[in-house]
Order: C-alpha cells, then sequence, then structure tokens
C-alpha cells in the first residue's frame, strides 16, 4: 500500500471507485429495467431469458478470473477503463439486437460483452476500495456498494422514463453507454498507479502458468472463504434475483404494468442504497455479525412479503424490505476477505467470485425453474438461501479481535 499519498490524492481515488462502482450499477439497472420490452421484442419466453442471463453469467465468471492477473499485470487504471469500456460497447449492442436486428443471437453477445466486463471491473474496483479502506482505516465498503445502488436507482428511473416515453431499448441504451464511457474515463485518470505488495505481487511476478495459477487460487483452500461464500450466496442471490426478475415478478405473477415493474426495482434498489450509505456507521458500533443477522431476517421476511401480499401496495413495501435486508451481504463479505492486506486481492478475489456466481447464474437457474412452478413461487428459493446466509455470517467477524467482535473460541 502507498504511504506517500496527500490527502486530495485520497480523496479524488477516492471519488473515483464512487463513480466506477456507480457505472457498474447504473448498466445492470438498464438492462434489468428492459428485460420486459427485450422479452416482448424478441418474442421468447422465461427459458430463453434465463439462457440469456446465463450466457451473461458464464461470461462474468471468465471476467473475474482473469481480473486478478489484469489488476496485477496492467494495474487498476488501465483495466477498469478497458473493462468499462466493455460494458459500454456490451450495453450498445444488447439495444441494437433487440430493435434494430431482433436478434436473439446478437443480445446474446452484447449480453457476453456486457458480461465480461462487468465480472472483471468488480474484482478491480472491490480491492481498490478495500484498499482504501485500509488506508482510512474506515467501513467503507458499504458506502462504495452504496454508489452501485445509487446507479441502480438511477439506472431504474432512467428506465421509468424510458417506458413512460416509449423511448426504444436502442435509443436508451445508446444514451447509457456515453455516459459509462465519459464517467470511465474521467475516473481511471484519478486512479493512483499503486505499489504491487504481498499477493498482488506473487501474481503478477514473472514465474510459470502454475505457479501463477497456484498463488492466484490461494484462498480457495481456506475454509473461511467457503463460509464467507455462504454469506454472500445468499444475498447476492437476493440482490441478483431482483435485478434480473423483479420487474418481471411484478407484471407476470402480480398483473402490474410494465412501468409499475420499473418502479418496484427502484423501491427494492433504494432500499439497498440507503442502507448501505448507512451501513458503516452501523457496523463499527454493533458488528458485522449482528448486522448481517439481522438483514438476513429483514430480507427473508421482506421477499415473503413481496410473494404473498393481495395488493400492489404491500408488495411494494416487500420489495422495500427486501432490499434493505439485501443490502450489505456482498459489501461486508468483501470487507471480511480484506481484513489481512497481505492476502487481499486473493482473498477478495475468491469472495467476488463466489458473489457473483450466485448473483449471475442464479437468475438463469431461477428463470429455469419458474417456467415449471411459476415466477413468485420460485422466489421462496431465495429465501431459504437467505436463511442460510443469515445463519452463517459468523464467518465475517474481523480476523483481528475488536471489544465489538473478539474471535470465537474456534474457527468457522
Amino acid at each position: 500500500m502507498d504511504t506517500d499519498l496527500s490527502r486530495s490524492q485520497i480523496v479524488r481515488w477516492r471519488t473515483a471507485i464512487f463513480a466506477i462502482f456507480l457505472a457498474s450499477g447504473l448498466s445492470i439497472a438498464t438492462w434489468a429495467s428492459r428485460v420486459p420490452a427485450i422479452k416482448q421484442s424478441l418474442g421468447v419466453d422465461n427459458i430463453q431469458i434465463g439462457l440469456l442471463l446465463l450466457g451473461m453469467g458464464v461470461a462474468s465468471i471468465l471476467g473475474l478470473s482473469v481480473a486478478p492477473i489484469v489488476l496485477a499485470r496492467l494495474g487498476a487504471k488501465r483495466g477498469m477503463l478497458g473493462g468499462l469500456l466493455l460494458v459500454a460497447v456490451g450495453v450498445t449492442v444488447i439495444g441494437v439486437g433487440t430493435d434494430l436486428v431482433h436478434s436473439y443471437s446478437v443480445v446474446l453477445l452484447g449480453l457476453a460483452l456486457f458480461g465480461f466486463g462487468n465480472g472483471s471491473v468488480d474484482v478491480m474496483m472491490n480491492v481498490e476500495g478495500a484498499a482504501i479502506e485500509k488506508q482510512t482505516g474506515k467501513t467503507i465498503l458499504p458506502l462504495f456498494h452504496a454508489f452501485f445502488s445509487f446507479g441502480t436507482v438511477i439506472g431504474a428511473g432512467l428506465g421509468v422514463a424510458a417506458v413512460a416515453m416509449d423511448l426504444a431499448v436502442v435509443v436508451h441504451a445508446s444514451i447509457i453507454a456515453v455516459l459509462i464511457v465519459v464517467i470511465a474515463v474521467l475516473s481511471v485518470a484519478n486512479v493512483p498507479a499503486r505499489e504491487i505488495t504481498g499477493d498482488e505481487q506473487a501474481t503478477s511476478a514473472p514465474q510459470g502458468w502454475r505457479d501463477r495459477l497456484h498463488t492466484a487460487m490461494s484462498a480457495w483452500r481456506e475454509p473461511r472463504t467457503y463460509a464467507l461464500g455462504v454469506v454472500m450466496l445468499g444475498m447476492a442471490f437476493a440482490e441478483g434475483g431482483a435485478n434480473d426478475w423483479l420487474p418481471l415478478a411484478l407484471v407476470d405473477g402480480h398483473d402490474a404494468d410494465q412501468a409499475l415493474g420499473a418502479a418496484g426495482l427502484a423501491v427494492f434498489s433504494i432500499a439497498m442504497t440507503v442502507f448501505r450509505v448507512f451501513g458503516g456507521p452501523l457496523v463499527d458500533r454493533f458488528g458485522r455479525v449482528t448486522v448481517l443477522r439481522v438483514l438476513a431476517l429483514t430480507a427473508a421476511a421482506g421477499l415473503l412479503l413481496f410473494i404473498l401480499a393481495p395488493t400492489l401496495p404491500l408488495v411494494f413495501v416487500g420489495a422495500a424490505l427486501w432490499g434493505a435486508g439485501a443490502s450489505l451481504g456482498f459489501p461486508l463479505g468483501m470487507s471480511a476477505a480484506a481484513d489481512d492486506p497481505a492476502h487481499a486481492a486473493a482473498r477478495v478475489s475468491a469472495a467476488a467470485t463466489i458473489g457473483y456466481v450466485a448473483f449471475l447464474c442464479g437468475p438463469p437457474v431461477l428463470g429455469f425453474i419458474s417456467e415449471h412452478i411459476g415466477l413468485l413461487e420460485t422466489l421462496f428459493i431465495v429465501v431459504g438461501l437467505i436463511v442460510a446466509s443469515g445463519l452463517f455470517s459468523g464467518a465475517a467477524r474481523p480476523l483481528v479481535p475488536t471489544a465489538r467482535e473478539p474471535l470465537p473460541e474456534h474457527k468457522m
């Protein structure tokens, strides 16, 4: 970690990563808010939408897999810029495939580019966020993820406006793509070139592919990685399921129109954003484990209300509780993975991979199941995974004991 950065450099670095988190959320909500329109334009069913999501998920996992080496070899500046440019191209191609050529294959190609770019950027921006957290000595990863949620709120709001104005998906997507490029270029200019230390140095040092793979995979041999993985898996399912299926669940399951479907995603995203903004101080006061357990209960109760509520107002209350409860699982999992700065890159990468497998591959699985039992009924699976997340939250105890959260007698 660099120690000679001035306060203004740290502020610019932090602001740049805030903006990159926002751009990622903006891109995802843009896609999610237009899923009903894309489904209608292409004339496909939930299984085919699920296949699109699966293609995006596979590409995202590939992006996650190469991100640690890209980060170590090229640095965060070039790595994040390249990833965000791929995201912008992918969003544009999705719009072209939907409205200009009406091609399922072109939309799939766009989602593959979109997924690969977002997957690689996710690892890099979380590693950078963890580095800033260690530099400042404060729990701020939830706030970084709040900016991801700000992006989803903005994206969902723009989606509502686009639907209300009957704006073609290709026009909407192209505008967002230009905005992402502008954010990328302005942001990476303020990311410092950090010294590579610890496991990052080992990954980037000249060595054979076998040794490099051994270094990158080191975190996967630690039991705590898998315990944290359960925490993140349940909450990533909760968040990813909402981003990809909440609007359609409102439209198909509760007979709402497309604008209300997009509005439901906006309510979910606003609730998630609010809790991420205030999450850091809550964690510093009550500890990671207590906060995670309370929010898991909140998410499970909110999702049950969303599924079972007989009226739309109650459905929207359920969406808000669902978003609030799912807000901190992913960022606190990242923060826990980065407790030891000497191994932060490998552990954050592993944690991000587990979360993203659930975040991106979970929703396609839900799509397949929903074709047989219904979309609302399928969401009961997510309730069970949220409960599991709460039960394994003890894995998020700090590696260095604190007065609020001492180490347990035996490690999880």
